[in-house]
């Protein structure tokens, strides 16, 4: 018990760390207030607190959005080590990455507008803005798909030629998580396809339990590989 709380409270020290709890937070409390909203009882108990985790939801939301108002200059630094992916021996994995890196770079300026529309801080319209951004978004999950599936592909390669061994079990590692994160990245592009106008395939039609099902999926996903990460250094 002891250890456990040590390693959430080292999560919780870092950025990174702390903005993935508040993501598994913000939908597991999304996911579990649409569940208690969908209750016909009588007394209406489970439909309170489930507003009342939806509030909650949209509260860790809001923490999350102001957040990433500091995230330009490290994704800018990450975008300009990683350049033309000049380390990557696949050509098709490396103009995936950087096709991702320019839309995550895009994405942030425009959620800001969006955001500092919805402030009054600008005399524009935030509606265009949030949905320029979430484009953005689901372009950089697509686009982040395609590369696992790539990457997955050179892996099945290199292993039919790969002895038992260490670089076996390395190799297997690698594919584990790059199928962890087709799963978490397809999660976030199905709400991503929900934010958009109504008319565009599934837009609209996810009920709030579900969107928090996707983004706990997601979210945990993301913490196991952060944990799984923290483990082998």
């Amino acid at each position: 018990m002891q250890r456990a709380v040590e390693e959430l409270v080292q999560v919780l020290e870092t950025y990174r760390g702390r903005d993935k709890v508040i993501r598994t937070a913000c939908y597991g409390a999304q996911l579990v207030g649409g569940v208690l909203c969908r209750d016909s009882s009588p007394d209406g108990s489970s439909r309170r607190l489930g507003r009342s985790l939806l509030l909650l939801s949209a509260q860790l939301s809001h923490c999350r959005t102001i957040l990433r108002l500091f995230d330009d200059l490290s994704m800018l630094a990450y975008s300009h080590s990683y350049g033309l992916g000049a380390t990557e021996e696949d050509l098709c994995v490396r103009g995936l990455s950087v096709l991702t890196n320019m839309a995550d770079q895009l994405y942030y300026p425009c959620e800001h507008v969006a955001w500092a529309a919805d402030a009054h801080l600008v005399p524009v319209q935030s509606q265009r803005w949030w949905l320029l951004s979430t484009v953005l978004w689901g372009t950089s999950l697509l686009l982040s798909i395609l590369r696992s599936v790539r990457v997955v592909v050179l892996l099945k390669r290199k292993l039919q030629k790969c002895d038992r061994g260490e670089e076996d079990r390395r190799l297997c590692r690698q594919v584990k998580v790059e199928l962890l994160s087709m799963v978490s990245n397809a999660a976030d592009l199905c709400n991503a396809v929900h934010w958009m106008p109504p008319g565009f395939l599934w837009a609209g039609r996810f009920p709030e339990w579900t969107v928090g099902l996707m983004g706990t999926i997601s979210s945990v996903i993301g913490l196991l590989k952060m944990s799984s990460s923290q483990s082998e250094a």
